[in-house]
């Protein structure tokens, strides 16, 4: 009785052609953020109408990519404050589930590849927010190493989701092989002390304007 309602014809199509897009997004732009939306289509195996009649421009198609992780990755923290689990586990459970859904790669990958709302910019409050208070629990419980902070772990995830080897599966099984070694440096076992000054939000909020990723960008060695 509370089922929803069966796409037919017209509708059933343009839900599968939806869902072909977005996943081949995924897979172009995680890839390449650069690359043309005809890629998309492409991979996607539709047509380039078809492609624009759902998404006006790339913009609004990375800023759906974008937001995707985002959703992801706060209902994965929430589960995971709520959890009632020991807090190092429910730290390390929540690392393991959003390196799964890879949601570095649809949100910080893509950072200054457009411009993003409001709203994105109020959800990505949230992530800190409700991610830092995770993290504070982990280290209230003495797991934590010292000096170590919540958005230089969000930076090592972010390492993982540029890592591009193989295909899909390949690349992430080695995700998760890396994270282990990043969940181990974490804890609290006679840690070497941290050189330098941490990162900031206000350096973190900065690369998400396309400007400042085109300065970036001359700046990175290419491999």
């Amino acid at each position: 009785m509370g089922d929803a309602p069966r796409l037919r014809g017209r509708q059933a199509q343009a839900a599968r052609n939806d869902e072909l897009i977005l996943r081949a997004a995924q897979e172009v732009f995680l890839a390449d953020p650069e690359a043309p939306v005809s890629a998309v289509a492409a991979r996607a195996g539709v047509g380039i109408g078809a492609l624009y009649h759902r998404y006006a421009s790339k913009e609004d198609l990375l800023r759906t990519l974008c937001r995707d992780g985002q959703d992801i990755y706060l209902a994965e923290v929430r589960q995971a404050l709520s959890s009632g689990d020991d807090p190092w586990q429910a730290y390390t459970s929540f690392l393991r589930a959003i390196v799964t859904a890879n949601t570095h790669g649809l949100t910080v990958r893509l950072a200054g590849t457009f411009e993003p709302t409001a709203e994105q910019m109020a959800l990505a409050e949230e992530m800190r927010t409700l991610g830092t208070e995770l993290f504070e629990h982990a280290r209230a419980a003495g797991q934590i190493r010292p000096g170590i902070t919540w958005l230089e772990v969000e930076y090592l995830l972010e390492l993982l989701a540029r890592g591009q080897f193989g295909d899909a599966e390949r690349a992430a099984g080695l995700r998760q092989r890396q994270l282990t070694v990043i969940i181990d440096g974490l804890r609290n076992l006679d840690p070497t002390p941290l050189p330098g000054e941490p990162p900031t939000w206000a350096e973190q909020t900065g690369r998400w304007t396309p400007a400042q990723r085109s300065r970036h960008a001359r700046h990175e060695p290419r491999s």
